[in-house]
């Protein structure tokens, strides 16, 4: 990781407000999302940031969902646009994968509409017989 940046795993690091911003204001899936909906998924999940050492500000932001035995859902993946292009996603999902890597989970699944390129390099493809998931909205 750059030096310039750090990673967390901590729940009480994240900025809270800062998140819910993102998300519910930038987010192309999570527009409108009440900050209270928003604080009970934060407080249920596994929360990932990268935060800017110099102003300790958060720039990056990553949850996830698990049993924590064999299966995760990586979702509400963001990068502050202000620093896109420096490779904070790459530290992201670094971390992430790390982080999760001792539970030797099965499956970790993610849905993105623009960043396939970027999860390739950490193992990630495109389902093997898509027509086995299905999904209730």
């Amino acid at each position: 990781m750059d030096s310039a940046y750090r990673f967390s795993a901590q729940l009480d690091d994240m900025d809270r407000e800062q998140v819910h911003r993102w998300l519910s204001e930038q987010s192309y899936w999570a527009q409108g999302r009440p900050r209270r909906t928003q604080d009970a998924a934060m407080d249920s999940s596994r929360n990932y940031g990268v935060f800017d050492r110099a102003t300790g500000r958060q720039v990056a932001y990553a949850r996830v969902v698990t049993d924590a035995v064999t299966f995760a859902w990586l979702c509400d993946v963001f990068v502050d646009p202000a620093v896109r292009g420096q490779g904070v996603g790459k530290d992201l999902i670094a971390g992430v994968i790390a982080d999760l890597e001792p539970l030797g989970l099965r499956r970790v699944l993610l849905a993105t509409a623009d960043a396939h390129g970027l999860y390739e390099q950490y193992g990630f493809g495109p389902l093997d017989d898509p027509s086995r998931f299905m999904v209730k909205a």
